[in-house]
């Protein structure tokens, strides 16, 4: 086949992103190609011929590796080829693999299937196998790495954000452990789904009607045809494999994609020059600007976002691919296709995600700065919260009443929090005497120093790290 351009291609996966993730690209390609398609295909073809000699007692292990061998190495070119002459992908599949075949096998290529016994159960391989040797690979490197920077940064001050203000203080390795559980639990949902892909060997309505011709037992037909390609049959078909199975892959997939595109927004928000609180690594010839030489714009962290953008919207088609009418129609048969543009495109963006948290860096300094200027015209007045809990603690009825008057007092005259609080000496006492309760060291001086004020941050940071870094590794069985 003559080699095309790839600048000739139409999709930008093809050019754009198979250069820039060639690796992924490439793993992708051995599963979600349309040579692996069609290979596919020829393998659930082979499984078929095997599965018939294993019940006649005519398998041996030389058969069942030259099927093997001639599956492999269909050529796809071939088959489209044929397809011009017999306008069904199936059919033309077949009358091509039955001439690679010994010739005393050929009669027994598709024999008793349909063609979503293959074509189903093929993209259930395909799926399963992009799935554990491609996506949770990517998934769990991306997640060990958000483990290291939530438990490497477990103790690192930083000021809280609500609705874009600045909140109570927390730490980084907190606010890194949030995408740390959320991703954690999608990942482990993901591997779940990937085993429980099914395919069929059931006729053209799912009833067992063409297998019956041929044996006294048709679940024994499609059970060792399933033992063949590894996959466990669906307990109902139509004519179809039921799609939920694949469509709850799909969608706990797009669930990680929006975990993996929060997560860009928000290391891209804190990379903004008036936050400054990190920063992705820069290339020493990179260009963040056609005009402006100093920017360095968070791009990686941006084109994650894009790609979700553009690939998230495809849920839609995936549940519409739900139904299909009286046992089967064809209205999915091209819109099934383009699942593996979605798969490749998430895989590259949790790639490119990777790449951003492998080499990102937190500006410790700079966090520490915005932390002790918190609380919007107060300094400090991020503790008002606890200034009121500690009031309320000691029986002041309108603690918070209090403590809104003193940062409207600070506000007015550009002191800081603490240093007005102070003068409130009655309120100072109380609250000093509760900290003092809880056994703070220095009580008198808690409010001089945001940074304290954390809670269970650091605590439950390196708690959710060293969980997920486990489960990711397969040495830990926890609940999730």
């Amino acid at each position: 086949m003559e080699a095309r351009n790839i600048f000739s291609n139409l999709s930008c996966i093809d050019h754009r992103y198979s250069l820039s993730e060639a690796t992924v690209f490439e793993k992708l390609s051995r599963t979600l190609s349309e040579e692996a398609s069609v290979r596919s295909c020829a393998a659930c073809e082979a499984a078929l011929v095997k599965a018939h000699l294993q019940l006649r007692g005519q398998l041996t292990e030389s058969v069942a590796r030259r099927l093997d061998e001639c599956a492999a190495a269909i050529d796809p070119e071939e088959v489209y080829a044929e397809e011009e002459k017999t306008k069904h992908n199936i059919r033309a599949l077949v009358n091509v693999f039955k001439k690679k075949v010994p010739a005393e096998l050929a009669p027994l290529v598709h024999l008793g299937a349909t063609s979503v016994d293959i074509l189903d159960t093929a993209l259930s391989c395909r799926m399963r196998d992009a799935t554990r040797h491609v996506v949770l690979p990517e998934l769990k490197a991306l997640e060990k790495s958000l483990c290291a920077i939530a438990d490497r940064e477990a103790e690192t001050p930083q000021v809280g954000r609500t609705h874009g203000q600045h909140a109570v203080p927390i730490t980084f390795g907190w606010s890194i452990a949030e995408f740390v559980s959320r991703l954690g639990k999608s990942i482990l949902r993901i591997e779940e789904l990937s085993c429980q892909l099914r395919g069929k060997l059931a006729g053209p309505v799912g009833s067992y009607n063409g297998p019956s011709m041929i044996v006294k037992d048709p679940e024994e037909l499609e059970r060792v045809y399933m033992h063949f390609v590894g996959l466990e049959p669906s307990e109902y078909s139509n004519q179809l494999v039921e799609p939920e199975y694949l469509l709850r892959l799909l969608l706990e997939m797009n669930v990680a994609f929006g975990i993996i595109a929060n997560l860009a927004d928000d290391l891209r928000n804190l990379q903004r020059s008036e936050i400054g609180e990190v920063f992705e690594y820069f290339a020493s010839t990179q260009v963040g600007s056609s005009t402006m030489p100093q920017k360095r714009n968070p791009w990686n962290s941006e084109h994650v976002k894009s790609l979700w953008k553009a690939m998230a919207p495809r849920v839609l088609t995936f549940y519409m691919d739900q139904i299909s009418e009286h046992q089967r129609d064809l209205t999915n048969s091209a819109s099934q296709r383009f699942i593996a543009d979605y798969v490749a495109g998430f895989t590259m963006a949790v790639a490119r995600m990777n790449a951003v948290v492998s080499s990102l860096q937190a500006d410790r300094e700079a966090m520490a700065k915005n932390l002790a200027d918190a609380g919007g015209k107060v300094k400090g007045g991020v503790l008002a919260e606890p200034a009121y809990i500690l009031l309320g603690e000691a029986g002041v009825n309108d603690g918070h009443e209090v403590i809104r008057k003193i940062t409207l007092e600070a506000e007015q005259s550009g002191k800081s929090f603490y240093d007005v609080l102070k003068t409130h000496t009655e309120s100072f006492a109380a609250i000093t005497a509760q900290l003092e309760k809880l056994g703070v060291q220095n009580p008198e001086t808690f409010f001089e120093n945001p940074a304290l004020y954390r809670g269970l941050a650091a605590t439950k940071a390196r708690h959710i790290a060293k969980k997920y870094a486990a489960l990711m590794d397969g040495t830990a069985n926890t609940e999730h």
